[in-house]
């Protein structure tokens, strides 16, 4: 199916050093955003408390981070859960030295409770949890790990399928959208949360599968147009697949965008998180991918064995 069809190759390589500087210079000012501000990290990575309460009637968000600020609860993430009289409410963990961490956690608790029934008689505590700082390391550390395993795979899957110049700069360019989104995360200071987490996992395999389609194309046209450049194999590459990249793209966006808006707060950074993946995913595809494996020197040679000639007998 193509809603879009171009006739004539769209010459990306021809502006790929552009894009290059610009990739680079998005890529150095989020790494400098991680540096120096840091992941605002939800209680699963550092500890802290869950409580979800409900309303009688519709729950106020912006009244509930009052009531809390007035007893000194200001680092605090309320969103509403499930329906609009439920209310899930985040309280990081502070400890003061030489005090039980349980027991502290369920003061808390309780003072958040009792504050929220002082407003509003109707609230009630349907769950309380409790995650440890110990937890939060593990989980942090195994997030960590995955996302390494991910990356290994990645490379040993594309070495295999293609070469190693394709796998190379496909990590590459996936390790670009997942630091472009972990940076807009730490400028932003959103919470990063373990669905958030999951949403940069869900991005690498997405990223991987566009380069995947790109790049068979680019194997394609490199049996087929001999006489061509690698810059012109890129562009008629890329030009090929690009119907079924916009349609692809903006579908699995208007799904993301609908969990955005629709999905709550609960999964608001997961689809914002996705979303811009999602974008960037498109863009390092075509405009970093193709240009590292040319400036890595891809040829016709990596796919295409050179014919061998026939011996010819001496004469007698």
């Amino acid at each position: 199916m193509e809603f879009f069809r171009f006739r004539r190759s769209i010459p990306f390589m021809r502006h790929a050093l552009a894009f290059n500087i610009i990739s680079l210079a998005l890529f150095i000012l989020s790494v400098g955003f991680l540096a120096v501000r840091g992941l605002h990290l939800s209680i699963e990575f550092i500890g802290g408390t869950v409580l979800e309460v409900s309303y009688a009637g519709e729950a106020n968000p912006d009244k509930i981070r009052d009531t809390l600020k007035g007893i000194g609860l200001t680092d605090v993430a309320v969103q509403s859960f499930g329906t609009s009289r439920d209310i899930l409410i985040r309280l990081p963990l502070k400890i003061e030295e030489g005090k039980s961490q349980n027991v502290e956690m369920q003061k808390q608790a309780d003072a958040v409770i009792a504050a929220l029934k002082a407003s509003d008689k109707s609230a009630e505590l349907k769950r309380v949890e409790f995650v440890g700082s110990q937890v939060g390391k593990e989980l942090a550390t195994d997030g960590g790990l995955a996302m390494l395993f991910v990356c290994i795979g990645i490379v040993i899957y594309l070495a295999f399928r293609f070469e190693w110049r394709f796998a190379v700069a496909t990590l590459v360019a996936n390790l670009h959208d997942v630091v472009i989104i972990l940076g807009f995360f730490a400028m932003f200071q959103w919470e990063f949360s373990l669905p958030v987490l999951a949403a940069v996992l869900a991005v690498f395999g997405y990223s991987v599968n566009e380069s995947v389609v790109v790049f068979d194309r680019v194997r394609e046209n490199f049996r087929k147009m001999r006489r061509a450049t690698v810059p012109e194999i890129m562009d008629a590459s890329i030009t090929g697949v690009i119907s079924r990249t916009i349609i692809t793209h903006l579908c699995t966006q208007m799904m993301v965008l609908s969990i955005l808006f629709f999905g709550g707060g609960t999964l608001f950074y997961f689809a914002l998180a996705l979303t811009i993946g999602i974008c960037f995913g498109i863009y390092s595809s075509v405009l970093v991918a193709c240009p590292i494996a040319m400036y890595l020197g891809a040829s016709r040679e990596d796919f295409v064995k050179p014919e061998k000639k026939a011996a010819t007998n001496p004469m007698p």
